[in-house]
């Protein structure tokens, strides 16, 4: 297990006047590191022992919370195998010499691999009290859930989901609104001779949980690859129904779910090509229309928040218009240091939580380690980077996302989550991914104003004189 004291993040607990007496708070995170082998790209909370603490599960493990330093094994851990590697696997340290290294290759070993775990999440699909394990594994494959032995140890037993779990950022949430979540994702139906894409969801028959789960098309037939990025959903008109967001626009809940209608597709370019990481609907500017955040590029650079316009095009379809927080590639070279100097690629994993506790949600994104090994992608090199993005709405309803640096060796999977793992209130932050599994503590305390404005992030250099 290892611990440090990580980059301090600070934020005033009320608006800032210069002269005010209001306190200032200072946000810090302290990484506790669970394991520096690859088992997954995501990472969740749940609690598996029913003592009313949150646990972590990761790959085929879980760790008992809030100490973290108790592992169990769920499910089979050896000789794993997945699309892109196998589990264990032998690394080369010399000439003659070879070590048996446990997981997949990542930042132990030297080649790019893929686990066969994507995606984790906890809830009592079984209906018996205790939170269960849904698991996501590599894109094109099926989706298991894990039925908790309610405390009587070993291996969980495993039940089919779904056959065919398309996209690469599927989520786990109530779209229906009847209180139960539903696996929201694209997948693959043969009709006849071919093999044809739909958008749509999954839920199982709550009386039987373990039959395999019904798919709900919602959208007419298509020709989506496995490999599409981007997913997400959210009330994006402020009809009280939610609509799914995918990279290309967003799909309209209609009024009734009965014999599942096709969904009205709206088409907006939110992240086009290869597509973006989760995607929320949320009222950035406090102007009462819902808005629309993602990255812009999981395996590429930009971060961006999409402004829903008053104005209607001439057949009263809404329109957005762009804001950068980080901007996009644009040719061969990087894009340009955002105005607090700040730039890094691979934002394949993005969450929307109030990290200060002044009412808005803040943006939790950073990058994520060898997408594609250690020569792929852009500066596959660079620090794993961990960010928040803060908040901060103007009276003139202007908008600011202020960077606060969490850690710079850890990143994020296709998956980071936001939430309390260690029951005081404040969002920790959890990450699975080639470094291992981390959960980032958050802790806040009082502090100087002189301490305060030095654990501020500065205005780049070049951009200071045009800052008004």
């Amino acid at each position: 297990m290892k611990s440090r004291l990580v980059f301090l993040a600070a934020v005033v607990s009320a608006p800032f006047l210069a002269g005010a007496a209001d306190e200032l708070t200072l946000h810090t995170f302290k990484k506790v590191q669970l394991s520096d082998q690859f088992w997954s790209e995501g990472a969740n909370l749940g609690d598996f022992n029913k003592d009313g603490k949150m646990d972590v599960v990761s790959g085929p493990f879980w760790w008992e919370g809030p100490e973290f330093k108790r592992r169990h094994e769920y499910d089979v851990a050896d000789k794993r195998k997945s699309p892109g590697g196998s589990a264990p696997f032998e690394l080369k340290l010399g000439p003659m010499t070879k070590v048996t290294v446990p997981g997949f290759h990542g930042g132990l070993g030297k080649e790019n691999a893929y686990s066969d775990n994507f995606f984790a999440f906890a809830h009592d699909i079984s209906g018996d009290g205790w939170d269960d394990i849904l698991i996501l594994g590599f894109p094109s494959a099926a989706s298991y859930w894990y039925e908790n032995p309610k405390g009587a140890g070993g291996l969980w037993k495993k039940h089919l989901a779904v056959d065919l779990t398309d996209n690469e950022s599927p989520t786990f949430g109530d779209i229906t609104g009847d209180g139960k979540p539903e696996l929201l994702f694209h997948t693959r139906i043969k009709e006849g001779t071919n093999m044809v894409s739909y958008f749509g969801y999954a839920q199982p028959d709550w009386s039987k949980p373990t039959e395999k789960w019904t798919f709900h098309k919602i959208s007419t037939p298509g020709k989506w690859h496995w490999f599409n990025h981007g997913y997400g959903f959210g009330d994006v008109n402020n009809d009280g129904k939610l609509d799914i967001l995918e990279k290309d626009g967003w799909w309209e809940q209609p009024k009734s779910l009965a014999g599942d209608p096709t969904w009205k597709q709206h088409k907006v370019p939110f992240a086009p090509a290869h597509g973006s990481a989760q995607m929320y609907a949320y009222d950035v500017n406090g102007d009462g229309l819902n808005d629309v955040i993602t990255s812009l590029a999981a395996h590429g650079y930009g971060l961006a928040w999409f402004e829903q316009l008053k104005e209607r095009d001439a057949d009263g379809s809404i329109r957005f218009t762009q804001h950068n927080i980080m901007e996009p590639k644009k040719g061969n070279a990087p894009p340009p240091l955002n105005k607090y100097g700040v730039r890094f690629s691979q934002l394949h994993a993005v969450d929307l939580v109030d990290i200060d506790g002044d009412g808005l949600k803040d943006i939790v994104t950073g990058k994520r380690f060898w997408a594609h090994g250690p020569a792929g992608d852009d500066e596959p090199g660079a620090p794993a980077v961990l960010y928040w993005f803060k908040l901060v709405r103007g009276a003139d309803k202007s908008v600011d996302w202020v960077p606060y640096q969490i850690d710079n060796d850890s990143g994020v999977g296709t998956q980071v989550v936001a939430a309390d793992a260690n029951g005081d209130g404040l969002p920790d932050i959890v990450v699975g991914n080639k470094k291992g599994t981390f959960v980032h503590i958050h802790s806040k305390k009082t502090v100087s104003q002189e301490e305060w404005d030095k654990a501020q992030p500065k205005l780049a250099a070049p951009q200071r004189a045009e800052v008004k």
